[in-house]
Formats: C-alpha cells, structure tokens, sequence
C-alpha cells in the first residue's frame, strides 16, 4: 500500500536504490567487502559518479545499507523458523537444532551477503550503531530456549559473567526481556517496555532496560545470580554460546574450509548443538 501511494519519483529512486545495491551484491560475490567500487556500479548502470552519489553519499553509506539488510534478512529467516519450530510440543533440543539449521541455511543461500556481517571486516570501514540491534535481533530468538534450561557445572562460569553484563549493560537486560519475557523481573520488564514506547515514538528501536536490586538470601536467592534472575543470565550465556558456534561451524563452511574432508557442515553443527544442550540441561 504504502509503495503504491508513491510518486513516480519517489519510486524511481528506489528502484534504482535497489538496483545499485543489487550490482553491490553482485561484487561482494565476486570479491568481498574490498572489491565494492562506486565508480564501477555508475558505469554499468550508465550514471556518472555524481549522478549516483545522490542515491548513496558514499562506498560506506552503500555498505551500510547492505549490512542492515542482511541482518534484516537474516532475523526474518530466525522469526520464521523460530514461529515454526514453536508450534506443537517440541522440547527445548529439538528447537535448538531448528535454529541453528536455519541460520545455517541462510548463510549458506546467502554466502557474500553472510560474510559480509560476520567475515572480515571491511578495511576503513565502522559500521553504524543502530547494526547493533539487528546483530541481536538475529541471536534474539535463542534466548527464550537457554531461559528455560539448567545450566551445567561447564557453563557455570559463562552464566556468572553474562549475569554480570545483565547489571553493567542495561540494554542487554531489555534485548532478553525483549525475547524472553519471563526470564526476567518486573523492573526490567517494565523499563523495557518504557524505554520501547519512546523509541517507537522517536521511529527507532528501544534498546534499554535495567536491572533491579534483590534479595539474594532464601527461595529469591536461589532464582537469581550476582543481583539478576539466573533465567536471564541462562539465556544470554547460551545465546552468546550459541553465536560462537554457529559462527565458526558456519563460517568455516560458507569460506569452503572443509572441502574435500568427509564430513557434512549440518552434521557437525548438531553435534555442537547437541553439546550445548547437554550443557544447559535442554529436553
């Protein structure tokens, strides 16, 4: 509705948006982040260098833009197979396995377009604040499933540090109260539903939230760790866990590092998973 009720002008120019990122995309396929080349996209599409820094200001203004939409992309494909793998009664495990096949799966229909977020960086370049949010939105829907889990004795120094991030970082008690609503107090519930309100108002994404004091003695102690709920610190152990091995399974793979050895990149991902549900006490 909203594109139809555009001017031809206003459609013109994002159409050509989207074609220049299009030919961007087809040079990160060709030769990573440092092959993107302004003055190569203006003269396939016939424009001058002046005529096409109207559509971007810059290479970076360019890369900014392709990094939003991977992630953006990227956390459409985690919603969808998280919504998916929630229906009916599957256990913790088995959605773990589900998410993780799904961020595979996008990275590897989308090889430049994932390297692009998660390879190298790009020389010269710093990527805007706001990708911070959409790197999380991605890992967002893991956390609810590390919240319900009972973390090991291998994790249990993990768990001890992310409850102390949860008190240094306010928006990172937002963003897992965000996806796991449970796994946290009130008070951050409430702050982060504050903090959202605004940020819809101000047309961004509300990012704070904070962590109240507790008491730590008798059956409240017990939920909690160095002064947050131990369901949060859970989920966000596990989540930032899960990260670091999709990451590198997943990384590996897409670069082609395991050519010619005899194992599937699926299949050496859920064994990782499967630790890391061993590790969480995941059913």
């Amino acid at each position: 509705m909203e594109r139809a009720q555009q001017g031809p002008r206003a459609r013109y120019r994002e159409q050509t948006r989207a074609e220049i990122k299009n030919l961007a995309l087809r040079q990160l396929a060709e030769g990573g982040g440092g092959a993107l080349a302004l003055t190569r996209i203006a003269k396939e599409m016939g424009l001058s260098g002046p005529a096409l820094y109207r559509y971007f200001a810059s290479r970076d203004d360019l890369l900014s833009a392709l990094i939003r939409d991977a992630y953006d992309d990227a956390a459409a494909a985690m919603a969808r197979a998280a919504a998916r793998s929630a229906r009916g009664s599957r256990g913790g495990r088995a959605r773990l396995h589900d998410l993780a096949a799904a961020y595979r799966a996008w990275a590897i229909a989308e090889p430049h377009r994932y390297l692009l977020i998660q390879g190298d960086p790009v020389p010269g370049y710093v990527a805007p604040a706001d990708t911070l949010e959409r790197a999380r939105a991605v890992l967002g829907p893991f956390l609810p499933l590390f919240a319900a889990g009972k973390p090991g004795p291998a994790v249990a120094g993990t768990v001890e540090e992310m409850a102390a991030w949860l008190v240094a970082d306010e928006t990172v008690g937002a963003w897992v109260a965000r996806y796991a609503p449970d796994a946290v107090g009130p008070d951050t519930k409430a702050a982060e539903a504050v903090e959202a309100g605004t940020a819809v108002e101000a047309g961004a994404v509300g990012e704070a939230g904070a962590v109240g004091e507790a008491d730590e003695t008798g059956a409240a102690g017990e939920a909690r760790t160095g002064g947050v709920d131990r369901a949060a610190a859970s989920a966000l152990a596990g989540a930032v866990l899960a990260w670091t091995q999709l990451h590198g399974s997943v990384s590996l793979e897409v670069a082609g590092q395991f050519a010619g050895m005899a194992h599937r990149g699926g299949t050496l991902l859920g064994a990782h998973m499967e630790l890391l549900a061993d590790a969480f006490g995941l059913e």
